[in-house]
């Protein structure tokens, strides 16, 4: 569903050298990975003889019957859509393998050896085993078929999923075989592995998952040897392991004496897509005379579901166990960007207009670390008041107890009079109360801060966030312009988390503000107040829920979904929250602002980039300020 494939990592019992155990093991679990729709799944290495059968690799009863499993095996997946990856030695001529049999429809469809063999410590696989390293464009034949033999071997089903197979030490390489089966095309890779347990080595060979995923754009899934593998010398846990473009999207619990198996749904449109945009994964090449066989396999089944898809309903903000560090090296981004302005271009203030709501708050914040940083004392900080007709006594006066509880000294200039003067100037009835009436306030508190920044030899901070970047929700050259934009690249998701970790940490009466602050509705403040005196222009009533735009923005700028995607991992993140009709609506406008507020962000100031995503026009996002939004639109309708 929307390029969602579930992959299994499953890590059977183990009777060492009883293959007939190990068929019915294995086929039990298979059976659990077909139930749960997976479109492969993979088994450790030497599964059908057990991984710690020694110097038994050697007699051919042993090999004869690990074969038979695996045509027994294969047997098994004739009615079945899910691949089956196992491992068992293979004879051929001289030579023994330690391999990795691909099963599938009924048949072998290829087989792939192990490449390099661990021969230290408590390895000595090279004592069994050969290198299958130079074993390209090969077959062997089995029960009187030709099966593709080599590490060659890219299995495609001809939509999007391709696959290749490494075995255990590969991955440890200098150059792991996968990094050639990426550039190859494979989009998943399967390693059959069998891993020992020392202390601290799972959480390495967690980060060596992880980072491989991450270096080939692509998901790495691993099985390992389960505990009940000879504990002669040593023990092996059952680590299983699915990672996914440097995210760890599942791991198993080690040390279980039963079988088990984990999933994970895998976006492979969206690995696709990363590999699209990410222009290093293109400047890499294949060695010179290395091509890869695709073998056809059946079309594999997408997701029945997303019980296995990471899809947070807030996509930019971290995980709870982060957020602290992560908020913190932020400010620290912010800040240092900002310091670095302040410094090249001499500045002797730091000028910002401080409206009691979310933007404005974490760029004084910001401003005030910056001001650390350099060691400017804190009256070089001009924080500005701007009141105009629809400031309202709870924003203004959360701005007034913010400046104090930081020590920053707040500066009340009423724009009132000045809006009113502009209005006869240029004939506006204040009476009506359309875009006129609340650009004229926004760009006259602009002014007041650029000419207030020159008055004093300073630097206008920008206060606009990403998501009122991305929706164009800015008076142009009014707040949309400013001389370093401080939170360009943070949402107001993200800001919100981020205002809530400081009042965390710093506690007492910042604590107490920011926290109002936060709940205070968002709003520009530019119409009157209601008639209880409260914000009467609520900007998420007006657009939709700032939650769901961040959603959107996340998902069609990092991985180009489609409208229709999108609109779909919405209802599946926001489900019992929001309702198709909201999403839909919000989505349709957010399509719509996102294309014709382009050119707010052709000619935006500069700022700081703090996370994968940003919309400067000299980085991140370069779009013409007049293309169509028809064929995003129309994708969202049609599905």
């Amino acid at each position: 569903m929307f390029g969602f494939y579930r992959v299994a990592a499953a890590v059977p019992q183990v009777e060492v050298a009883d293959v007939a155990f190990h068929v019915a093991e294995i086929q039990r679990l298979y059976q659990q990975a077909c139930g749960k729709g997976a479109a492969a799944a993979v088994f450790p290495e030497l599964s059908l003889t057990g991984y710690s059968a020694g110097d038994l690799f050697f007699h051919p009863v042993l090999q004869r019957s690990a074969l038979d499993g695996v045509r027994r095996l294969a047997d098994a997946t004739a009615q079945a859509q899910t691949i089956m990856i196992v491992g068992a030695p293979l004879a051929v001529r001289d030579n023994l393998y330690n391999a990795a049999f691909v099963l599938g429809s009924g048949r072998i469809l290829g087989i792939v050896p192990k490449q390099i063999l661990p021969n230290y410590r408590e390895f000595y696989e090279k004592r069994q085993f050969q290198s299958g390293r130079g074993v390209v464009r090969s077959s062997v034949t089995i029960a009187g078929g030709e099966v593709p033999f080599g590490t060659d071997l890219i299995f495609d089903d001809g939509r999007n999923f391709r696959f290749g197979v490494e075995l255990c030490e590969d991955l440890w390489g200098v150059v792991p075989p996968s990094s050639h089966l990426a550039l190859g095309g494979a989009l998943v890779v399967f390693n059959p592995s069998a891993g020992t347990e020392l202390a601290a080595k799972a959480d390495y060979r967690t980060e060596l998952v992880k980072q491989q995923s991450a270096r080939i754009l692509g998901a790495y899934v691993l099985a390992s040897a389960g505990v009940t593998e000879s504990t002669t010398d040593v023990v092996f846990g059952g680590h299983a392991l699915i990672a996914d473009n440097g995210r760890l999207a599942a791991q198993s619990e080690r040390f279980r004496r039963d079988g088990s198996v984990i999933f994970a749904d895998i976006d492979l449109e969206r690995l696709t897509a990363a590999r699209l945009s990410e222009s290093s994964f293109h400047d890499n090449e294949l060695p010179p005379g290395m091509t890869y066989r695709t073998i056809a396999i059946p079309e594999a089944p997408q997701s029945p579901d997303w019980e296995f898809a990471w899809n947070p309903p807030r996509p930019f903000v971290p995980a709870e166990t982060e957020r602290v560090g992560r908020c913190r090296e932020i400010f620290q981004i912010q800040s240092a960007g900002l310091a670095k302005r302040v410094e090249h271009s001499r500045a002797k203030t730091l000028v910002l207009g401080v409206s009691g709501g979310l933007d404005s708050t974490l760029a004084l914040l910001v401003a005030c670390e910056c001001a650390q940083l350099l060691q400017m004392p804190k009256t070089a900080i001009r924080a500005f008041t701007l009141p105009g007709f629809g400031t309202t006594g709870r924003t203004r006066g959360n701005g007034e107890r913010l400046c104090e509880a930081l020590g920053v000294t707040l500066q009340e200039i009423n724009i009132t009079e000045a809006a009113l003067q502009h209005f006869r100037d240029i004939g506006h009835d204040p009476a009506r109360l359309d875009t006129t009436y609340e650009n004229v306030q926004a760009r006259e508190r602009t002014q007041i801060l650029m000419d207030a920044a020159n008055k004093t030899g300073g630097l206008v901070v920008g206060t606009g966030d990403l998501s009122e970047i991305a929706l164009g929700w800015s008076t142009y050259n009014g707040d949309h312009m400013s001389m370093y934009a401080v939170n360009c690249s943070i949402p107001k998701t993200l800001i919100r988390f981020m205002l809530e970790t400081v009042a965390e940490t710093r506690g007492g009466a910042l604590a107490e503000v920011l926290r109002d602050i936060i709940a205070t509705p968002v709003s520009p403040e530019l119409l009157p107040p209601d008639p209880a005196g409260g914000i009467e222009q609520k900007t998420e009533e007006i657009l939709g829920p700032y939650e769901l735009h961040d959603f959107f923005l996340y998902h069609f700028m990092k991985y180009q979904a489609s409208p229709a995607k999108i609109k779909a991992l919405a209802l599946a993140a926001w489900q019992g929250v929001y309702g198709e009709e909201l999403i839909a609506a919000t989505l349709e406008r957010f399509l719509k602002r996102f294309f014709r507020q382009q050119f707010k962000r052709s000619c935006s100031p500069d700022g700081p980039k703090v996370g994968t995503i940003a919309l400067s026009p000299r980085g991140d996002w370069r779009m013409p300020s007049d293309a169509s939004d028809r064929v995003w639109r129309d994708d969202l309708r049609a599905r």
